[in-house]
């Protein structure tokens, strides 16, 4: 690749989002090639009412893979988890890296500086995630949860100001904007599943330019990639839409061997299936179906479908 080219890295806008594509630029400039930030602001980051009124999740990440078509960016930077899991990239456009896997935790941040099972009847928690939701009227039936959408800061501060008790955040989304020092406890897997990809960033290029897809592959660990193909697999055989709290996390142990662990809930967290399986690193997409269609005997089709979709 050309020394003189400068890689143009698509990103939105908000702080967490910027960090993380500071972080790919950083790694670029490691292997000898300049880059520049692109800062496009998505759909779902313009509209802060319920997001499945935009159609869920790919509302975030649109606008950035249009700058790849239309030749204004040269590299996207997205959160895997907001890469709509029922459907290929778009034509055209090719998956370049996955990056080493961050903590996929979720953090509580509260006002008084308790815990979630502290707290008192009726506090409130904000959070826009179905996912969170579900798990928190599972595990907190106490508490109240109200939505909230925003980034970080934004979030952070409603809570300052006092609209709510409690605030539940990626832990490694609070470290790339240097907020993790707020963080009141961190939720076990056990209690917060994560959604599918979570940690995860994904590279994304136009498919016909192979130069940048062989440099960004140079950024690809193996262990977060299979975990990425596992979970987004089985996210795959649910066919879920945006209201479906679903949550996954593929683990990889000494030997190699993956482990998917997968859930579905109701909206109110009354009502959950549970699959967990081992799989081999050499078909980390069998797995995912596998796990897939384990929670689908259990009924998950029906789960799913009896929660509106998107819009509805």
């Amino acid at each position: 690749m050309s020394q003189t080219r400068v890689i143009r890295i698509a990103t939105r806008c908000s702080p967490m989002a910027v960090a993380q594509a500071e972080l790919v630029a950083e790694n670029l400039a490691n292997l000898g090639m300049p880059t520049e930030l692109v800062k496009v602001t998505s759909a779902g980051d313009r509209w802060m009412g319920d997001l499945s009124r935009l159609g869920g999740k790919g509302a975030f990440v649109k606008e950035i893979d249009d700058a790849l078509h239309e030749g204004r960016a040269d590299l996207a930077v997205h959160c895997l988890k907001d890469i709509p899991g029922d459907a290929p990239l778009p034509a055209g456009l090719a998956l370049a890296a996955y990056p080493p896997r961050e903590d996929v935790h979720d953090a509580v941040i509260t006002y008084l500086g308790v815990s979630l099972a502290e707290m008192p009847d009726g506090a409130v928690v904000g959070t826009s995630s179905v996912r969170r939701t579900a798990q928190l009227r599972l595990h907190y039936p106490h508490l109240t949860v109200k939505p909230l959408r925003g980034n970080v800061n934004t979030r952070l501060a409603r809570l300052g100001e006092g609209h709510f008790d409690a605030l539940i955040v990626a832990v490694s989304g609070l470290y790339r904007v240097e907020q993790h020092h707020r963080i009141t406890e961190t939720l076990p897997i056990s209690t917060m599943c994560p959604p599918i990809g979570a940690g995860i960033i994904a590279l994304v290029c136009r498919a016909d330019d192979t130069e940048l897809l062989e440099l960004a592959g140079r950024l690809d660990d193996p262990d977060t990639h299979r975990q990425a193909d596992a979970e987004r697999a089985m996210l795959h055989a649910l066919q879920g839409h945006c209201n479906s709290p679903i949550a996954g996390l593929c683990t990889t142990d000494a030997t190699g061997r993956l482990s998917l662990h997968g859930k579905v809930f109701d909206l109110d967290g009354s009502r959950g299936l549970d699959s967990h399986h081992w799989g081999v690193p050499e078909d980390p997409q069998a797995l995912g179906f596998f796990v897939g269609s384990d929670l689908l005997r259990q009924g998950a089709r029906a789960l799913i479908d009896s929660i509106p979709h998107c819009g509805v």
